[in-house]
């Protein structure tokens, strides 16, 4: 079934889209959450969590043709708040350095109103990616958005762990430079 007919599925209110976008995204979406949390339970939980906010937000969204990244965002962002709450005060070793490879080239935002810089943010870095080669977005897709280690890229790209390493260094700092160009600094 393709993503526009689930997406049909909700829109009627139809419980069977659950069972359909388990059936077809349940594995990819699990993985996310696993990558993130580590542990098989609670990512079972946000995959089950992430069923249901997709229930409640198609409608009014209609993602037909991105039904996956749609529901996988939903995931990743239940993950990474569940990571928060249950790691206060010890935080998880994989995430903090995600996070502190993109600090580096990535400006925060200090204020709730800057959703406007956000979403230019959000552009500028898009436009970085369309730049890239195919390799290199999925290389940097795979280590910043799934959260996938070195080692798993090399393995579904069948490259050695320094080009993949090189790759990502390389792409952050060409990215902090292309935001600095952009208007954006850290």
């Amino acid at each position: 079934m393709d993503d526009s007919q689930i997406v049909e599925l909700y829109l009627s209110r139809d419980e069977s889209a659950i069972t359909q976008t388990s059936q077809k995204y349940g594995t990819k979406l699990k993985r996310i959450a696993q990558n993130v949390l580590s542990d098989a339970e609670t990512s079972k939980e946000c995959e089950n969590d992430a069923y249901l906010q997709t229930w409640n937000l198609i409608p009014p969204n209609e993602p037909r043709t991105y039904l996956f990244s749609f529901v996988g965002k939903i995931v990743r962002h239940l993950a990474i708040d569940r990571l928060r709450h249950e790691n206060r005060q010890k935080r998880s070793a994989m995430y903090c350095e995600l996070t502190d490879e993109m600090q580096e080239c990535i400006p925060g935002s200090v204020d709730v109103s800057q959703e406007f810089d956000a979403k230019e943010l959000s552009e500028c870095i898009n436009r970085f990616l369309d730049s890239c080669s195919e390799e290199q977005r999925n290389i940097f897709v795979r280590r910043y958005w799934y959260f996938d280690s070195v080692t798993e890229i090399c393995a579904k790209y069948s490259l050695p762990q320094s080009k993949v390493k090189t790759t990502l260094f390389r792409m952050r700092e060409k990215l902090k430079k292309h935001l600095a160009d952009g208007g954006f600094t850290v």
